[in-house]
């Protein structure tokens, strides 16, 4: 069980790291929250499904994906991407209503 805590741990770290790193701040602040916050709850085909995600090389479209101002293609069109989308509108009106924006 050690080793199962150890790998998903070194996994975490890696995912976290590419979701604060996207080049696009946009995206940085939805998914790097969205990774902290979430990302320890995620199972392993939802682990799967970010590290997906994350390997997509256009932020702005993501971005787009997740504000649902494009349509999501298939692959990414998954329960991640629900999640992914509702703790975009909770974490939006959160940081509006400490004064954001």
């Amino acid at each position: 069980m050690a080793d199962i805590d150890a790998r998903l741990k070194q996994r975490l770290g890696r995912i976290t790291f590419r979701a604060w790193r996207r080049g696009f701040r946009e995206a940085d602040l939805v998914l790097g929250p969205f990774v902290d916050q979430v990302g320890p709850t995620l199972d392993e085909g939802e682990l799967d499904c970010l590290e997906a995600l994350l390997a997509e090389d256009d932020d702005h479209r993501i971005y787009a994906w997740i504000t649902g101002t494009e349509p999501t293609p298939a692959a990414h069109d998954t329960a991640l991407m629900f999640k992914l989308r509702t703790f975009m509108r909770d974490h939006v009106a959160a940081a509006v209503a400490e004064g954001a924006g």
